[in-house]
């Protein structure tokens, strides 16, 4: 899986979905489990957890605490 990634310039693996890949992911199943996205991309669940946190931190998406699990929606 890993072998054929590219690499940024810090020697780091490129993303393998684009932001708005993982957008995506997160309006078609709105609200959306961390699990249903890392499912929906096919990656690790941590994986899409630390894209979500990401977007969340450029206002791209907003999470919400529903019982013991994080949702996730899309912002307007």
């Amino acid at each position: 899986m890993g072998g054929d990634r590219e690499r940024n310039e810090g020697g780091q693996f490129e993303p393998e979905y684009t932001d708005e890949e993982v957008i995506e992911a997160v309006a078609e199943n709105e609200p959306a489990g961390t699990t249903e996205v890392a499912d929906e991309l096919g990656i690790a669940r941590q994986s899409a957890d630390y894209r979500l946190r990401r977007l969340l931190d450029d206002d791209r998406i907003s999470k919400k605490k529903v019982g013991n699990s994080l949702v996730w929606s899309v912002d307007e």
